[in-house]
């Protein structure tokens, strides 16, 4: 029965790819790994069945090492990275102790369990970056494509070329069997509220401010987290040892047209149920106002890249990847999510699930900072 390593998979895209692949693998045999920082939340695993969560750090090469030996796994599927931008401009370090020495110190285990200590057997390390290494793009160029250049511009998304660079590094140098993507900018279930949609939404709940960074006309191209699942899983079944795949959405938009949608689909959802207003008694549209009322213009981040664009048509036309939703679906499904599950950002934006890793880590790798 094959296994599968997850680290990260308590995270955002780390727990929808878990279940992802547990509704369409039920025989798989799946190990989190997981630091359970921040963003690492137990509570996103819920309901799941069959999947043992381990709490600990992608830099302990002898955790890993023994995962991956004693639970037989065969692949490993890399999420666990520090990931916001703005956090990475505040405080650069724990992007490199993560997103690079992290990466190495799995690859040094992986080489050790499957090659220098294993049979040749055989075996993925899949590795989740990110399609800001590429840097920006002007307003005409063509989309990020395999072989654009690295650009990075911020200190999370260096740390995130590096870790790429090193892991194509292990296939060509030890044989070590990897494969790499490079998404666009997710959202769905289970999204920590510091990204965009998600802390927007909930901003609008709950009558806070929307803040623009500059003109807002910044272009990402959005890719709803199931979508990105399903291009995974189509990479780690193929034989596509030692190759890159971008991962898109084929949904290139300014963040403001974003916004916009994004205030006009509550203030729809307010008119269309009543009982949302008494849920929700500080949101504009609880009060007959519309939710882009509360959008505010801020200073712009330093380094901000303008447009983000995916060329995904080497994933399609070798593992025929399509995207099942369009950013209109997409992004109502991801609303009424959080309408329909209050209680988990709620305990989220309140910190109480602490208590649940309290109650059920302490002692295992040391209590929880």
């Amino acid at each position: 029965m094959p296994t599968l390593l997850v680290t990260g998979g308590a995270g955002f895209i780390g727990a929808n790819f878990v279940r992802f692949w547990r509704e369409r693998h039920p025989a798989d045999g799946v190990v989190v790994l997981d630091a359970l920082t921040y963003a690492g939340n137990p509570a996103n695993l819920d309901g799941v069945d069959g999947v043992e969560l381990v709490h600990g750090d992608i830099r302990d090469q002898a955790l890993v090492e023994k995962l991956l030996a004693e639970r037989d796994a065969d692949t490993l599927v890399h999420f666990a990275a520090e990931s916001h931008v703005d956090r990475s401009i505040l405080g650069p370090d724990a992007f490199i102790d993560t997103n690079v020495i992290g990466t190495h110190s799995l690859l040094k285990a992986a080489r050790n369990v499957w090659l220098d200590k294993g049979s040749g057997r055989p075996h993925r390390f899949h590795h989740i970056s990110t399609d800001e290494v590429y840097g920006t793009l002007g307003p005409a160029d063509p989309a990020f494509h395999e072989d654009t250049p690295y650009a990075p511009n911020s200190p999370y998304s260096a740390s995130k070329a590096a870790s790429d660079h090193i892991v194509r590094a292990y296939h060509h140098t030890y044989g070590l069997q990897v494969t790499t993507s490079n998404c666009s900018n997710n959202y769905g279930p289970y999204q920590f509220p510091e990204k965009l949609i998600p802390l927007f939404l909930l901003n609008a709940l709950e009558g806070r401010p929307l803040p623009i960074y500059g003109d807002g006309m910044q272009v990402r191209d959005w890719l709803h987290v199931e979508d990105h699942c399903l291009g995974i899983s189509l990479i780690l079944e193929s034989d596509a040892a030692g190759e890159c795949f971008n991962i898109g959405g084929g949904a290139e938009l300014p963040n403001i047209t974003v916004i916009d949608t994004l205030c006009a689909a509550v203030d729809d959802a307010f008119a269309a149920d009543a009982g949302l207003a008494r849920r929700f008694p500080q949101a504009p549209a609880a009060n007959g106002k519309a939710s882009a009322s509360l959008k505010t213009y801020v200073t712009d981040r330093p380094g901000h890249d303008r447009r983000y664009a995916i060329d995904e048509r080497r994933i399609s036309a070798r593992l025929g990847y399509k995207p099942g939703r369009d950013f209109a679906t997409g992004l109502q499904q991801t609303i009424r999510w959080y309408l329909d599950n209050e209680g988990w950002w709620r305990a989220v934006q309140n910190g109480s699930y602490r208590a649940w890793m309290e109650r059920n880590y302490t002692g295992r790798q040391g209590r929880i900072a």
